[in-house]
């Protein structure tokens, strides 16, 4: 038994050295964090939070950059292509397990060219409107909608984004009809959202919240299961008299495939250590998010079941590129 472990602790001491040596053949080159979306989104804070703890716990500089477009397949496509030496780190939201499912010529495959390594948190969407449309309640706005079918509209981060789905779910559980209007990102959305140019978008929370506190956007409810303590008056989208509507916004890290285990385990550790930080615990609740670590096999079955429920919402909505 004693020789086992050994020949364990051998064949793990091997693998850190691997990752370890990946890194340093490569000099000073940074880590980039790339992000499918515009900086200030939920997604774009969230990678901004992970990577600074990330990069103090690792003594290594890692860059956040920001490739908005396509709901994120843009930047899923570059990964795919990259390197696989761990320096480029996708940070996607629950629109990697939608684009499949509405965009059908992907210059990629989701589940053979990109692995993941781990969930990193997951927050809600709330529906916010502007106090000049009138809304006080979901109700109120599901009435407009039927009183006036397809005329009504509503904002997204893009096509095949978690906002989106989030707002197309709720639309089909709501049996009503509107215009959707896709943005490059959130802070776009919400930009007309406050200009009364649409009529309600599912921000993320955390993009959302502060405005929200300036009374700069009215909530109307959480995407959630249950209400979230930011905003313990602001019933759930089911509470507010849409069955079936709940949503759960998610961020995560993902690689090449062909990236070697080693460095897989290596981000995996680091993330889920960054994770644990009571710091990133308590930032992350600021924003109305909440550590959301995986393990990496855990991680991609969660994957491909969120597939599998994006694909059954995207036919239904009959989702196409815009």
């Amino acid at each position: 038994m004693k020789k086992t472990w050994n020949r364990i602790w051998l064949l793990a001491a091997i693998g850190a050295l691997a990752a370890g040596s990946a890194w340093a053949q490569s000099g000073n080159k940074p880590i980039t964090f790339l992000v499918p979306f515009t900086a200030g989104s939920g997604t774009d804070i969230v990678a901004r939070l992970v990577a600074e703890t990330m990069q103090r716990n690792m003594g290594q500089t890692i860059v956040v950059e920001n490739r908005p477009g396509a709901g994120g397949s843009i930047a899923s496509a570059q990964v795919a292509r990259a390197e696989a030496d761990g320096h480029l780190v996708l940070i996607p939201s629950s629109s990697h397990a939608v684009n499949p499912a509405v965009y059908p010529s992907l210059p990629y495959d989701t589940l053979r060219d990109l692995t993941g390594v781990t969930a990193l948190a997951a927050l809600p969407n709330v529906m916010v409107t502007s106090a000049g449309k009138g809304y006080k309640s979901v109700a109120d706005a599901v009435a407009a909608a039927k009183a006036k079918p397809g005329q009504l509209n509503y904002a997204s981060a893009g096509v095949g984004s978690a906002t989106h789905l989030n707002a197309e779910k709720f639309r089909l559980q709501a049996g009503i009809e509107a215009t959707h209007v896709p943005y490059r990102g959130t802070p776009e959305a919400l930009a007309d959202v406050m200009g009364e140019r649409v009529d309600w978008f599912f921000s993320p929370l955390s993009s959302a919240l502060p405005l929200i506190r300036d009374g700069k956007v009215v909530p109307l409810a959480v995407s959630t299961a249950t209400r979230h303590a930011a905003l313990p008056n602001v019933p759930t989208t089911v509470e507010a008299g849409v069955p079936g509507s709940d949503f759960v916004f998610w961020v995560g890290m993902v690689v090449s495939a062909k990236t070697p285990p080693a460095i897989v385990e290596r981000l995996h550790a680091e993330a889920t250590k960054a994770l644990a930080d009571p710091a990133v615990v308590e930032r992350l609740g600021r924003q109305g998010a909440v550590p959301y670590p995986m393990g990496t096999a855990e991680f991609n079955q969660f994957i491909r079941t969120e597939m599998d429920a994006a694909a059954r919402i995207a036919r239904a909505a009959n989702l196409k590129p815009q």
